[in-house]
């Protein structure tokens, strides 16, 4: 295709208006800044829809645009007509207090079932699963967590991790180094978690300790730990670079959470809070929900990062090998963990 623009994946990642690209979405995502796509369940009408809109994206761009979604289960699932209707994980965690052999291969499942979906229809990857400690009274995580004991956290995000491999998915670990510790929404304010490196060595970090080796990516957390550092994770090479790279021994990519929520807002602009995630050691900054700041951080951090051929490499889809037969059988399995998880 010898229209289509040949540029490397950049260091942004934007969504989309609807259900169909815009001819200045179109624009937009040729711009060399932008790297991948996100989707959200308003981009999304059925799997034929959303299979023709990701090959629209993907067309534009050689290396192709990378396309991602929030497709964890229960409460937090883009995709839903069509879609297997995955449990939160909190309903495997409670299994496993009870069971736990059904629920590691469980987890599995889940996280195969999640991937093999999303692969048929062309979606790189998930951003899944969530390590953070679960907490039913929190506004944010609640039930999207396993457990609230990091040692069972990290075991059944073990196996839920190989289940996406298994269905040619890299797993996303988030929200380092942990938003399970704080009841606050860090869509809607920044929130403040008080513990110390300590604690946080001993139960949030345990699980990204445990699946640094496996997981293609980390996602940062907009929470502060004001007995540790008042920058942000985001914002911080104390946590980015001596904390995740060199103490845990993360090798992979690390992606911001949206700079566009109240929690990283930090008195600058969008553009800023970018070239801000991006010198701390991100690799690829979300921007979501603005269109015009997304606009505007392609601009400026096009003009301070060159675009790094293969940034993205390792989160590209592979081949799903998981039979129909297989599915159904998947499908099956998790069903009565379904109804559990509407219980919770």
């Amino acid at each position: 295709m010898s229209d289509v623009a040949q540029l490397p994946r950049g260091p942004l990642m934007a969504d989309l208006s609807g259900v169909s690209l815009s001819n200045e979405e179109r624009e937009f995502l040729i711009q060399p800044a932008v790297g991948a796509v996100i989707l959200f369940d308003r981009n999304f009408e059925s799997r034929e829809q959303v299979s023709a809109l990701i090959s629209q994206i993907k067309s534009l761009r050689n290396p192709e645009l990378l396309v991602a979604v929030d497709q964890e289960g229960g409460r937090v699932q883009r995709f839903r007509q069509g879609f297997f209707e995955l449990p939160p994980l909190f309903a495997i965690g409670q299994l496993y207090d009870s069971q736990p052999e059904q629920a590691t291969r469980l987890s599995f499942d889940a996280g195969c079932l999640m991937a093999a979906e999303l692969r048929q229809v062309g979606v790189d990857f998930s951003f899944a699963p969530v390590l953070d400690l679960a907490d039913l009274h929190s506004q944010v995580i609640g039930d999207r967590g396993f457990h609230n004991d990091p040692l069972i956290i990290a075991e059944l995000g073990y196996h839920y991790v190989n289940g996406m491999n298994s269905a040619g998915m890299q797993a996303t670990g988030k929200h380092f180094p942990g938003h399970g510790g704080v009841l606050t929404d860090s869509h809607l304010q920044l929130p403040v978690d008080y513990r110390d490196l300590d604690m946080l060595m001993s139960c949030d970090l345990v699980p990204y300790r445990n699946l640094a080796p496996l997981l293609g990516a980390v996602m940062t957390a907009h929470v502060q730990y004001s007995a540790i550092q008042e920058e942000l994770p985001t914002y911080s090479r104390f946590w980015l670079k001596k904390v995740l790279r060199d103490h845990l021994g993360f090798e992979g990519l690390i992606f911001s959470d949206d700079l566009t929520m109240k929690g990283a807002e930090g008195g600058v602009s969008h553009a800023e809070r970018a070239e801000r995630a991006l010198r701390a050691g991100c690799d690829i900054v979300l921007i979501c929900n603005e269109p015009e700041a997304a606009r505007q951080t392609s601009e400026h951090i096009g003009r301070l990062f060159a675009p790094a051929p293969g940034r993205l490499d390792a989160m590209v889809g592979g081949a799903c090998d998981v039979a129909p037969e297989e599915l159904e059988t998947l499908m099956s399995s998790l069903l009565p963990l379904v109804e559990d998880g509407k219980a919770v």
